[in-house]
């Protein structure tokens, strides 16, 4: 599948989950360690791999979720996506992820909010295309 480019970021990692990553605009930069749950230091003022992508999942989501409203003239704007990404061992060997995707707007009612989302998780949102087959998707919602 080919896609028709908008935008392209790069990020640069130097010492994988013990290092630090950096976008090459210096939008972002973030000093990682290994979670102590994983067997690692757990550094104070550091993240993980992990939170890095459920950030980016959740505010993409996010916006493919007021995208998919704004077509349907509904307004999402302030919906509150929640992202969880679990790492653990696979079956298969390696390591694999689990996401949990949590959708709260009171202003919209609950079947509403279902179809809103599916659609965006289904047909618009990019993280829900690149995880799609590779990664479970939970998608929980709570409307009005």
């Amino acid at each position: 599948m080919s896609i028709k480019p908008l935008f392209t970021a790069t990020a640069t990692a130097t010492g994988g989950r013990n290092g630090h990553t950096e976008a090459q605009d210096h939008s972002i930069a973030a000093d990682l360690s290994v979670p102590k749950a994983m067997g690692g230091p757990g550094k104070p003022g550091t993240t993980t791999p992990e939170h890095l992508f459920a950030a980016g999942y959740a505010a993409c989501f996010g916006g493919a979720l007021d995208y998919v409203a704004q077509q349907k003239k509904k307004n999402a704007r302030n919906a509150v996506v929640s992202c969880s990404v679990t790492i653990g061992p696979r079956d298969a060997g390696g390591f694999g992820l689990a996401v949990k995707l949590h959708v709260k707007d009171s202003s919209l009612a609950q079947a509403e909010l279902t179809d809103l989302a599916r659609e965006a998780h289904e047909q618009i949102c990019p993280y829900s295309h690149a995880t799609r087959g590779n990664v479970q998707v939970e998608i929980v919602v709570e409307g009005a």
